[in-house]
């Protein structure tokens, strides 16, 4: 009995060291150039040699102010699209488990009793009888024998599958942290915009009460009092568009955080919020394998690498066994006497003769195999495209800003030559009109490119792939 056993555990051994069908993976090479864009556009794009990559920088070392950290810890708390991803990972999780729980046999222990009345015309002593038999039996039922990898096979898919859940994952946090940071610097600039406008609106109601005066008393056309009043209601205009824009961006807000953000954490203008910390793109684009759609695309390639060595091996014999071992007994007290052992043993395998379905299947898993390739490689393309234009505005942005200010405070001076030459009756109220609209112009597009400076910082970031998770 023993020999028996110990033969049917070196069968198995032998059949469980079978080869896998799977090709071997080969990671396909980045269809970008090995080195970032260069250009004038891209001149001041590098930053000084000791700032840290994206990848080596938590998004809490990131961003340096505090209030911005709080809303971005309750979004990642709060937030139902990123509560969502962490569910798939479990579940992809579970499903892996699933998978790998195949290769092992499935152990039952079964206990049967029968009894019966057997009517003397059929039973072989001719008299009535009543047989009985009992039985403990612990057995493998109908276990595949993975001899040619196929049940590893859909183990390693169901392996890539879950890892790349997990890159889901981590890239759908890093998205949640970007679009709070930017959703965050969208409201600041606006609500600077919107206090600007209001400012304007006093200025210009001002401007407007005193025109009148000298309208009546003759020291100014009533043309002067008119065109005052295109500026006043021009204002208004903006005031009310304004305080609709930072309403919705609180709202915008509100639903990425998951909750109402307290008010104490909410900026009044950009110059309050301190900006995030500068970061370095590298030398070489090699970084972008490192962001989690790139890391997910190839485990979804992997799977599909996998897939094929699964499909492969429904070509060849397919091995099962059912086998168990117990006592059986005509009696119930007489289930564990000496030499009331039992066993079984029936192994099946089943080759395949003809069935056209398997080689359209196995067609069909190569050009899903080929179709991974293809959106593992245009991810990479669009990563690589993402950080050329988030290093072009890098490398633009800060001659930008300054011709900005610098415009700013020309059209300032402007105003104000313009408004004495006015108030000495040298010039018309046209020329102080043109003015105020250069002026309130030039101060927006201020505050726009102060907002386009932050948030690429944070668009940089999040492109080249976030921190540790």
């Amino acid at each position: 009995m023993m020999e028996k056993r110990f033969s049917l555990l070196t069968i198995t051994v032998v059949l469980l060291a079978g080869c896998s069908l799977a090709p071997k993976y080969t990671r396909p090479g980045a269809p970008v150039p090995a080195s970032w864009p260069s250009g004038p556009a891209y001149d001041n794009a590098q930053v000084s040699p000791g700032a840290p990559v994206s990848a080596d920088l938590n998004w809490r070392d990131f961003f340096t102010d505090e209030r911005l950290r709080k809303v971005i810890e309750t979004a990642l708390e709060n937030n139902r699209d990123l509560r969502t991803a962490v569910l798939n990972v479990e579940r992809a999780r579970a499903v892996y488990g699933i998978a790998r729980a195949d290769l092992l046999p499935t152990v039952n222990a079964t206990g049967r009793g029968a009894k019966q009345r057997v009517p003397a015309d059929l039973s072989r002593s001719g008299n009535t009888e009543t047989p009985e038999e009992y039985n403990v039996n612990l057995g493998i039922s109908s276990w595949e024998i993975d001899f040619f990898g196929r049940i590893r096979s859909l183990k390693d898919k169901a392996l890539e599958e879950y890892l790349a859940t997990e890159q889901a994952r981590h890239g759908a946090q890093l998205l949640l942290v970007s679009e709070v940071a930017t959703a965050y610097l969208a409201f600041a600039a606006d609500r600077e915009t919107l206090k600007m406008a209001q400012s304007t609106q006093d200025t210009q109601q001002a401007a407007y009460d005193l025109i009148r005066k000298r309208v009546d008393v003759g020291l100014s056309p009533e043309l002067d009092l008119r065109q005052a009043q295109t500026r006043v209601d021009a204002a208004r205009v903006d005031v009310a568009l304004y305080s609709r824009l930072v309403a919705q961006d609180e709202n915008a807000l509100d639903l990425l955080v998951g909750s109402k953000v307290p008010a104490e954490l909410l900026p009044d203008n950009l110059t309050l919020v301190s900006p995030a910390r500068e970061i370095s793109p590298g030398i070489s684009s090699e970084v972008l394998l490192l962001r989690p759609d790139i890391l997910q695309a190839e485990n979804l390639l992997k799977a599909a690498n996998a897939n094929i060595g699964a499909a492969r091996a429904t070509l060849f014999p397919r091995i099962s066994l059912t086998t168990s071992f117990g006592t059986t007994s005509t009696e119930l007290s007489g289930l564990f006497r000496s030499g009331s052992e039992s066993w079984n043993f029936a192994p099946q395998i089943v080759v395949p003769i003809f069935d056209a379905r398997s080689w359209s299947a196995l067609k069909v898993v190569k050009v899903e195999q080929e179709i991974a390739v293809a959106q593992y490689e245009k991810a990479i393309q669009t990563a690589f495209r993402e950080v050329a234009d988030a290093l072009a505005v890098r490398g633009t942005v800060e001659e930008q800003l300054s011709a900005q200010q610098s415009l700013v405070e020309a059209v300032s001076e402007t105003y104000r030559l313009s408004n004495a030459r006015y108030a000495k009756g040298i010039d018309s109220f046209l020329g102080v009109l043109d003015a105020q609209r250069s002026l309130y112009a030039a101060q927006q597009g201020l505050i726009a490119v102060r907002l386009t400076r932050f948030a690429n910082q944070v668009r940089l970031y999040a492109v080249m792939g976030g921190g540790s998770r």
